[in-house]
């Protein structure tokens, strides 16, 4: 990872190499140099760049360019250079908000690469067979024999294995070479040999023989299968370690370090550190780190009196696979990223003041864990940003909130990466992606998943985590970037209040946003271009590519104030002072609402109430966009024979509009509306025609104003057969409530007590990406992607070292 993030000794022209990796390529997959296929679904077969996301063969990957241009997405994607990750004893997938909890009972590898089940299963899939087949089967599994496989013996104390199929005659080589493939092991074979797998044998295991029939060497209990072990032929007093540069800039990606078992760490970073051409740093700056790829990245200290060959060759007595993922890299003691962490806390009460979070924060980690300062404290949300400069206690201070709560809520706590914005190229926009995975459809977390393989991972956000809080305040110092929020129009609307509330202190005060809708609704994205709804069929590569092409435009944004009448704000502060015997009962009942889309009264509120209260009472069943409309016309239908509380509407409301009284006609609900698109993409204003009025857009300063008459009139305006009911159109409107009515803005709906509701001209004014409608359809081809046609190919040198993703 240090070799990809930001060092201070470093220059702003950075070059990125390819990262490349061997095998799992999408299929279909081109070769760039020869533009022929080049993968398999059979074996490791062909290299993939994990940046840029070029493809090739193994002989033609070593002509191509070593510099890693990042592909079409340069322009947005936010390069590791940039970025500063403080040394912590915290996972990866930790810092990037990774779990590794599933909603899936977890599989043993017995259960993904076992061939076997139990003796039921096969009894019943032999009764389904045709006599042939039968037959057939039986007489090639009587020939054959299944045999399980350990690579060591952590593996067989979890009984983690893996079978191969071998004829009853094969001999020893063969089964060592069945075992080799299973393992996907390539090295000499004459390095390895196989045993009798025995819990009650480790100390003592005996080789196989070639010279016996294999089936009377093994013993097997009756039932179950023979078992062997995979080993490795250790030389007795010497062997080689790979020992990579790590944060060193070398021209190679590793050594061969020779080391013997009285080889101590010590002589092995000497011996590293002069292979590497670079004797003249000091060693003790310098220690040797383990390093297991496995389910993760765990790193771990070695000591400088420890022997690495021992450790080896203990490695691969415990587990052949764990071992072959295994890398020893040197790593400078002092972290050269510098000394500020940033750790952020949520799920605190809102609305307190500095004083009162302290102590809330040292009551649960303790005087001596204190931080070095506040960063940021975001009081209407209850979170903050904390600042420390010693790894040990921010790494202690982690652990202790991740495991705390307060006031019976869980309190968040993230680390947060910082960005170094002057070294960020200027022909680079990054892109910040917001991710609402319980929106819609709840496709959100296969999108987290593809955007961070395309993108920096660290600049792909999960909105379960904190909200959009931790991704703004890490973009806070970046002069110019755009977001892509995935999500529903009131995900956008949250990312577009948060933005208001902390966005003035941010060198970039109003980023451009797209988005890919997940919502049920989805008005504002359609409006947007961006679609009525993400289905999971569209690539998300194209999608970022859109995002690029796309054009920016203004939406005006509008402030909703409800204010109660007097009467009743006399009853509400005299119920409140006889349930809680307080003299303080000042407090003001007015509620002020930002609204982006459109505000409605009457029965358009009501039914958008009755659908968010099935929601709130059962809100594991509306998981599909389809669901949750089939629930909103249930509601529809049975409001068409309830119509109490909507039947007179246009009786209890009055409206002016620019200072000027607008008479109702005889409508159950109004609605106002900033976009042209309402209630999953109707447009009750209707196609332009020649009247009175202005052609609407949403950046013109006005609001439009339609009526409906009830439930049959709104399923026809979804259905395209009539228009709503044009009343008025204006820039500052002012309804006075004669009764309690539901109201929506944006979706979100309430009762509202009689009153006063004044919609004004915000001063907030958002910058919106809308895709470009000219859109030229491109091949989905990796050469066409990921090289453009001017930048012509020219071999170059090959070199091992390569700066990966993080």
């Amino acid at each position: 990872m240090e070799c990809a993030t930001y060092f201070p000794q470093r220059d702003r022209n950075v070059i990125h190499y390819h990262h490349w990796r061997e095998g799992n390529l999408p299929p279909n997959s081109k070769c760039v140099a020869c533009k022929k296929t080049c993968w398999s679904s059979e074996c490791l077969a062909g290299m993939r760049c994990e940046w840029c996301g070029v493809s090739a063969h193994a002989t033609c990957y070593r002509s191509l360019p070593v510099e890693c241009k990042f592909g079409s997405l340069r322009e947005i994607l936010l390069p590791s250079s940039c970025l500063t990750i403080p040394r912590l004893d915290v996972p990866m997938e930790t810092i990037l908000g990774i779990s590794r909890k599933s909603t899936f009972p977890a599989r043993t590898v017995s259960e993904e690469w076992s061939s076997s089940g139990d003796s039921k299963t096969e009894d019943e899939e032999r009764e389904r067979r045709s006599p042939r087949e039968k037959d057939g089967r039986d007489k090639d599994k009587e020939d054959c024999e299944i045999i399980r496989v350990f690579d060591g013996n952590a593996s067989l104390k979890k009984r983690l294995y893996r079978t191969i199929s071998v004829p009853r005659n094969a001999t020893v080589q063969a089964i060592l070479e069945a075992a080799l493939k299973t393992f996907h092991i390539s090295d000499d074979p004459k390095n390895y040999f196989v045993t009798e797998a025995s819990e009650s044998s480790l100390a003592g295991e005996r080789e196989l023989e070639e010279s016996m029939p294999v089936r009377s060497q093994l013993k097997t209990p009756d039932g179950k299968r023979p078992s062997i072990f995979l080993r490795y032929k250790e030389q007795k007093d010497s062997g080689c370690i790979k020992v990579y540069p790590g944060g060193l800039r070398v021209s190679c990606g590793y050594k061969n370090i020779l080391v013997n078992k009285d080889t101590t760490t010590e002589e092995v970073i000497l011996t590293s550190l002069r292979k590497f051409g670079v004797e003249d740093k000091d060693p003790e700056s310098f220690e040797l780190i383990e390093v297991l790829l496995d389910k993760g990245v765990t790193e771990r200290k070695v000591e400088r009196t420890a022997k690495p060959f021992q450790i080896m060759v203990h490695s691969r007595r415990e587990s052949l696979r764990q071992n072959r993922m295994t890398r020893f890299y040197l790593q400078q003691k002092e972290d050269p990223h510098g000394p500020s962490i940033s750790l952020y806390v949520g799920n605190l009460p809102t609305g307190l003041s500095q004083r009162q979070y302290e102590k809330i924060l040292v009551d649960i980690i303790g005087k001596e864990n204190k931080w070095e300062r506040f960063d940021g404290i975001y009081y209407e949300y209850g979170s903050l940003v904390l600042i420390y400069t010693i790894p040990e206690i921010a790494t202690t201070v982690f652990n202790i909130l991740q495991e705390s709560t307060f006031d019976d809520k869980q309190i968040l706590a993230l680390l947060l990466p910082n960005i170094q914005p002057h070294m960020i190229p200027d022909y680079v926009k990054p892109l910040m992606v917001f991710v609402n995975v319980k929106s819609g459809g709840c496709q959100g977390l296969d999108l987290i998943t593809s955007f961070r393989k395309l993108l920096n991972p660290h600049q792909v956000f999960n909105l379960e985590n904190g909200g959009p809080l931790p991704g703004l305040y890490v973009f806070r110092n970046i002069p110019y970037y755009k977001i892509l929020v995935c999500g529903g129009d009131g995900t956008v609307g949250w990312v577009l209040s948060c933005l208001d509330n902390v966005g003035q202190d941010a060198e970039c005060q109003s980023p451009p946003m797209a988005i890919v809708p997940l919502g049920t609704g989805n008005d504002l994205a359609r409006v947007l271009r961006w679609g009525p709804g993400y289905t999971g069929g569209e690539d998300p590569l194209n999608v970022l590519r859109d995002v690029i092409d796309a054009e920016e435009i203004k939406l005006d944004r509008w402030t909703v104030i409800f204010h109660p009448n007097e009467k009743e704000q006399d009853e509400t502060k005299m119920a409140i002072a006889n349930d809680t015997n307080s003299a303080n009962t000042t407090e003001d009942p007015t509620s002020i609402f930002v609204m982006n889309n459109y505000f409605g009264i009457g029965i358009d509120a009501e039914l958008c109430l009755g659908f968010h209260m099935a929601r709130e009472e059962k809100p594991d069943k509306f998981n599909s966009r389809l669901h949750n409309k089939g629930v909103y016309l249930k509601i529809g239908l049975r409001k068409m024979v309830n119509r109490k509380i909507c039947k007179d509407l246009y009786r209890n409301i009055k409206v002016e509009v620019d200072g000027k009284a607008i008479e109702l006609p005889p409508v159950e609900g109004i609605v106002i509306l900033n976009i042209l698109s309402w209630g999953s993409g109707a447009n009750p204003w209707g196609p332009e025609r020649d009247d009175q009025f202005n052609k609407p857009t949403h950046y013109d300063g006005n609001l439009e104003i339609v009526g409906v008459t009830g439930v049959v009139h709104m399923g026809q305006i979804h259905g395209g057969l009539r228009n709503g009911i044009r009343i008025a159109q204006g820039g500052h409107l002012r309804i006075t409530l004669l009764c309690d009515m539901p109201v929506h803005v944006d979706g979100e709906p309430w009762i509202q007590p009689a009153g006063q509701v004044i919609v004004l001209r915000s001063a907030l004014k958002a910058t919106m990406l809308k895709k470009s409608k000219n859109k030229i359809k491109r091949r989905n081809t990796e050469p066409s992607i990921f090289f453009p046609e001017n930048e012509p190919l020219q071999a170059s040198s090959p070199t091992e070292e390569s700066t990966g993703p993080l």
